[in-house]
C-alpha cells in the first residue's frame, strides 16, 4: 500500500509522523538491511520441460481458473494458467473480451504475440499439418469494488481462429505455489546462452551471519515471480512503478539460499540486493 503509515519492510513514513501522538513511546529501531552480492543464476528449466511434473486437465471448451478442479476442487486462485489446443491452419486469432488479463501465445511453443485488453486479435502463421497453439494466461490481479467485482479471471470464454471456437484444451494449472511443481526433480540443464522462454532460471544468495533485509531488484528482467527457498516472493514487473521486492532477513539461512526466478520473456540472469527500496515515484505529504 504506498499509503500506509508503515511501508511493508517496517519503515517510518511522512504520514506515520502526522499521525504518531507526541505522548507515545520512543520508536523501535529499524532492521538493518543488507546489500549482498548478486545471485547469478546458472541453471535453467524450461515451462515447456516442466509441465511433465504437473497434471493436465481435458475440457472441450476453455474453463476458467475459478473453476479448475484443483485445490480440493476449490479452483485456482492466482498465478498462471496453460491452455492447448491443436490447429491445422494459420489465420486471425481473436479472443474478445475472454482473456483476463493477459495471455502470451505461442505456435509449437515460439512466441507469436500477446492478449491483452488493448490487444485482442493476432494473425497465427500459416503452417503444415497439426499444430500446438499454447495461451499462458495470467491473472494480474482483482477489483475489490466497482462494476467489474464479480468478473472471474483467466481465460473466461471461446477464443476463435477463422472465426471458429477452438476445442479439445489441455489445461495446466501453474499457481506458483510452493507445491505446484517438485522442482528438485525438475531436469534442470546448465545455463546457456540463448535459454528459451518462458523459463525457471536458478541462482544462489549467499548470507553470512544473521542474515538481514533486503530488497530484491531484477534490471534487465521483464516479467515474472520470484521464489526465495522455495517461498514465492512476490511478482515482479519492468514497467514499475515497484521495482524491488521486500526479502525479510528471517526468509533466508546463515549460508546458501536458493533463488528461482520464473521470468516470461527476456532475463538478465543475475539478481540483485540492495539495502534500499525503489518503489518508483511517490508523492510527498503537504
Amino acid at each position: 500500500d504506498f499509503d500506509a503509515p508503515l511501508t511493508e519492510a517496517g519503515e517510518y513514513t511522512p504520514k506515520y509522523h502526522l499521525l504518531r501522538d507526541d505522548s507515545f513511546p520512543d520508536m523501535p529501531a529499524l532492521h538493518y538491511r543488507e546489500a549482498y552480492e548478486p545471485a547469478i543464476m546458472y541453471q535453467h528449466l524450461s515451462l515447456w520441460d516442466a509441465l511433465s511434473f504437473t497434471e493436465p486437465f481435458k475440457s472441450a471448451k476453455p474453463v476458467n481458473m475459478e473453476n479448475l478442479p484443483v485445490n480440493n476442487r476449490n479452483g485456482q486462485s492466482f498465478g498462471y494458467t496453460l491452455y492447448e489446443t491443436t490447429i491445422t491452419s494459420g489465420g486471425l486469432l481473436k479472443s474478445g473480451d475472454n482473456v483476463r488479463d493477459r495471455a502470451l501465445v505461442f505456435v509449437d511453443r515460439s512466441y507469436i504475440g500477446l492478449f491483452k485488453r488493448q490487444s485482442l486479435e493476432l494473425a497465427v502463421p500459416d503452417g503444415k499439418g497439426r499444430r500446438t497453439l499454447s495461451l499462458l494466461v495470467e491473472n494480474c490481479g482483482r477489483v475489490h469494488q466497482g462494476r467489474d467485482l464479480d468478473k472471474q479471471h483467466k481465460l473466461v470464454g471461446d477464443i476463435l481462429l477463422n472465426n471458429i471456437p477452438l476445442r479439445d484444451f489441455t489445461i495446466y494449472s501453474l499457481d506458483m505455489k510452493p507445491s505446484f511443481i517438485d522442482l528438485y526433480q525438475a531436469p534442470w540443464k546448465t545455463l546457456s546462452e540463448s535459454p528459451s522462454f518462458p523459463g525457471f532460471f536458478m541462482g544462489r544468495l549467499f548470507a553470512y551471519g544473521y542474515p538481514s533485509d533486503t530488497f530484491v531488484k531484477m534490471p534487465g528482467w521483464e516479467k515474472g515471480v520470484v521464489f526465495i527457498n522455495g517461498l514465492n516472493l512476490g511478482r515482479y514487473w519492468s514497467i514499475g512503478p515497484q521495482q524491488t521486492l521486500y526479502l525479510p532477513g528471517p526468509f533466508l539461512n546463515s549460508g546458501i539460499n536458493q533463488v528461482i526466478v520464473f521470468e516470461e520473456q527476456e532475463g538478465d540472469y543475475k539478481v540483485n540486493f540492495e539495502d534500499m527500496p525503489d518503489l518508483g515515484m511517490a508523492a510527498d505529504i503537504q
